[in-house]
């Protein structure tokens, strides 16, 4: 009973497990597991030193987190991503690339990684952008003849780019629990975010060249336009627009004009704006965009004020204390590297079973510390376990890309031939993420140039 009390804390992880394990929501089930173990806390109150007014600060988090400003800008954010969704703007996007790239090999699959690229820096949702392109590009490459694992790979990857080009809700989480300025962390994640979609346009060209008639090109003709002059007409046309908004959205955080806060709502007005200007823009549409936007952040910010009252509790219960002396032993016995190898094979796992938003509220508070104890730079591990969770979203056999293109993919398209064609990239990805682990200067060195040491 008293290896029970004394390790309190770390039983609050497994039942936590336990529960989302079994399907229940894990927002009550942080709430419901923070209040049970304060009240043993207090039961056993000599064995844990847990004083009951720590549950009393529960609400006082609870507001902390709704008057969070930097916070402020998911709802803004997703209502920015939903109404971009709704505009046709994705559709767009990939007709056009599929008209700048499709002569080559592999052309197809490189607009939808570029494609990916420019949702990402302007909607950041993936579950969106997976299912658009699985309706859009997955039935096109397949008629034109590509191999269904380089096509299903391709569109799966291309849509976890949001994940980690800014803006990103997942950047936007994580800085704030790192406690680190969201404009940092944006720029830092922009060489990353173009190194990953480079690695997968260079795997592209050279399998497509490599292995006769997995990628084949396609003419212009049959993809409906002859003239050059259209082709570019089309581009300018959908393009523009587009780079504007990135631009204001992104352009004035850099800038030091607006903070992310600001420039999210500028990018929801400018989301509107580019409705409009496609034709799409309704009064129902903006009911349904107001809607979603409403049931998403309440999902998000239900599992923060959950979360925190977690961390709470688990540290009042010393938890903090048990990780750090076990971190401490590790690091004396090898070195702080294996430590992190440590937590960001932990992170990983994690991700076949967890969202992000539960992994960076549940976790990240109590591992990421621990981290930055050992004289890690804040920036940088922030942008690795950014990497981390997007990569978790397409790994096999729980990755969520994975689930969101099966349910819009073609009935010939089996779940095995998804887990082959999302491995290469995922390799890929954990290429990206070894890099920027052993050239730090990959996230450190832009935020230095443009906001100074």
């Amino acid at each position: 009973m008293e290896f029970i009390t004394e390790y309190l804390a770390l039983w609050m992880f497994v039942v936590l497990t336990v529960l989302i394990l079994r399907g229940y929501p894990v927002a009550f089930g942080l709430l419901g597991t923070s209040l049970v173990f304060g009240l043993l806390g207090i039961l056993f109150q000599d064995t844990t030193g847990f004083r009951y007014q720590e549950l009393l600060a529960i609400p006082l988090r609870a507001w902390g987190t709704m008057t969070n400003v930097v916070l402020m800008a998911i709802p803004l954010f997703i209502f920015m991503g939903m109404a971009l969704e709704r505009s046709g703007l994705a559709e767009d996007l990939l007709e056009t690339m599929g008209l700048l790239f499709g002569k080559l090999k592999g052309g197809l699959a490189i607009s939808v990684v570029v494609v990916g690229v420019l949702l990402g820096a302007s909607t950041g949702i993936v579950g969106a952008t997976v299912v658009t392109m699985g309706l859009i590009a997955l039935p096109a490459m397949l008629n034109h003849g590509y191999k269904p694992e380089l096509a299903t790979g391709t569109i799966m990857s291309s849509g976890t780019l949001g994940q980690i080009i800014p803006p990103s809700l997942v950047l936007v989480v994580v800085a704030d629990i790192i406690q680190i300025p969201v404009g940092d962390l944006f720029m830092a994640a922009v060489i990353p975010g173009l190194l990953l979609s480079g690695l997968y346009i260079i795997y592209i060209i050279i399998y497509s060249n490599k292995v006769e008639g997995v990628a084949p090109a396609v003419s212009r003709s049959k993809l409906g336009v002859n003239s050059n002059k259209e082709v570019f007409q089309r581009a300018v046309k959908t393009l523009f627009p587009l780079l504007a908004l990135i631009f204001m959205v992104l352009g004035s955080i850099f800038a030091g004009i607006a903070s992310p806060t600001e420039a999210a709502s500028v990018g929801a007005f400018g989301a509107i704006v580019l409705s409009i200007f496609n034709r799409k823009f309704s009064l129902k549409m903006l009911k349904e965009v107001a809607l979603e936007t409403t049931n998403l952040t309440c999902m998000v910010f239900t599992i923060i004020i959950g979360a925190r009252a977690f961390g709470l509790v688990f540290r009042a219960l010393s938890g903090d204390e048990i990780l750090m002396d076990f971190a401490s032993q590790v690091v004396e016995a090898h070195s702080r590297w294996v430590f992190l190898a440590i937590v960001m094979i932990i992170i990983f796992v994690l991700g076949f079973f967890l969202e992000f938003i539960e992994i960076s509220f549940i976790f990240l508070p109590v591992l990421a510390p621990m981290l930055i104890a050992f004289e890690f730079d804040p920036l940088w591990i922030a942008l690795l376990v950014g990497l981390n969770l997007q990569c978790s979203f397409m790994t096999p056999p729980f990755g969520f890309s994975i689930f969101f293109l099966k349910g819009v993919a073609p009935p010939e398209i089996d779940t095995l031939q998804l887990y082959r064609g999302v491995v290469p990239f995922v390799i890929l990805q954990i290429i990206g993420i070894a890099l920027t682990v052993l050239f730090p200067a990959m996230a450190t060195w832009l935020p230095k140039v443009v906001f100074g040491p």
